[in-house]
């Protein structure tokens, strides 16, 4: 598991990207402001729910998420799906089973499929692999307060396109200026491509951030209980280092008051 979880996060820092034609630095990433960012962030249900759709509907045909089992989906702090919908959801897929040594439909401990095609990176670890403004080469304290910067380069690379084709031995590429270079993938988000049941407009940077969230929550699904954890545990530990010092001082205030007499 671990030697699977390491290739398809080595994959996936890629992002659909072809490294034979550009080095793939840091491009353009636009600061877009997400709700679980900072220490007392959390994620948005609805829009959690929007990406589960573009996912669904633009990213599943190539893109795999074969370390998330559609259980979650009806987690806490995650889409929130109620239990008929995602086992419905789980459904509308087939997966291998070992025991019957044939296909059958997924049900909830079942996981997504797994990428489509040889070139195309599973997204479950994407927000994690790719890093964006304010990612591991960044100080701590920005990752406290803006994040790890995943979901805004996934977000940025989606609406990164700038037009420009290139066509290299058959194959055609397209330059996208968040990965600063040239990709094999391409654009696939377009103004109202789809309709959203809540009524969001189906903008292209909606579906961008829509998407880039969910993938987040893929990647980090238990981001807010951690968050939660964390500061419980600031809070004890900063009672004890007072109640530490306070007992100090009432231990040590006998032994002052006889030097000071002396």
């Amino acid at each position: 598991m671990f030697r699977k979880l390491a290739a398809s996060a080595l994959t996936a820092a890629t992002l659909m990207a072809t490294p034979a034609l550009a080095a793939g630095g840091l491009g353009e990433i636009t600061d877009y402001s997400f709700s679980f960012e900072g220490p007392f962030g959390v994620y948005d249900r609805n829009q959690l729910q929007r990406g589960l759709q573009v996912y669904t509907e633009v990213c599943s045909s190539c893109h795999g998420l074969e370390f998330v089992a559609f259980r979650t989906l009806s987690d806490r702090n995650g889409p929130e799906l109620p239990d008929d919908q995602m086992r419905a959801y789980a459904e509308m897929y087939e997966v291998w089973d070992e025991e019957l040594r044939d296909w059958r439909t997924a049900a909830g401990p079942d996981h997504f499929p797994e990428s489509q095609f040889e070139g195309a990176p599973d997204l479950s670890l994407m927000a994690k692999a790719r890093v964006g403004f304010e990612g591991p080469y960044g100080l701590g304290l920005n990752q406290l307060f803006r994040g790890l910067g995943g979901a805004e380069y996934i977000a940025s690379f989606l609406t990164g396109y700038t037009g420009e084709e290139d066509l290299q031995a058959g194959t055609l590429f397209y330059y996208n200026k968040a990965y600063d270079g040239w990709v094999s993938m391409n654009p696939v988000l377009f103004e109202d491509m789809l309709e959203y049941a809540d009524g969001t407009p189906a903008t292209e940077e909606q579906m961008a951030q829509d998407v880039a969230a969910f993938l987040m929550w893929t990647a980090e699904p238990k981001l807010v209980e951690r968050k939660r954890a964390g500061f419980v545990g600031v809070i004890f530990l900063s009672v004890l280092a007072a109640l530490l010092y306070l007992t100090n001082k009432q231990l040590w205030a006998p032994i002052k008051r006889a030097a000071k007499q002396d």
